[in-house]
């Protein structure tokens, strides 16, 4: 099955946190918070002014984003746990640059 969200509605796969604190301990399922990181599976065309200009989307396939906790629905498509949010939903794209490579 193909999803194509429409206007300005993305569809993100979540991605998952570490499964370990930074001094060793390993967090229970029970116990983790669903991350608010994910992956731009597909975008919508974009929302439109009242004129009827199309506004293009700021993201696109396959960018990393940071949306909000509780943004978005849940939804499956082809056995898998999706969320679809508005564009406004999201907070950033993360990029990789500088600020990653010294973290690693």
């Amino acid at each position: 099955m193909q999803f194509t969200p429409l206007h300005d509605r993305v569809l993100v796969k979540r991605i998952e946190g570490e499964e370990k604190t930074k001094g060793g301990l390993i967090i229970p399922d029970t116990a983790k918070e669903k991350p608010s990181e994910g992956e731009v599976v597909a975008v919508g065309e974009g929302a439109r002014k009242d004129s009827g200009e199309l506004i293009p989307m700021a993201v696109k396939a396959g960018d990393r984003i940071l949306f909000g906790k509780w943004s978005g629905t849940e939804v499956k498509v082809d056995g898998e746990d999706l969320l679809i949010m508005k564009e406004s939903d999201i907070l950033g794209i993360i990029t990789a640059g500088k600020s990653s490579a010294k973290a690693a």
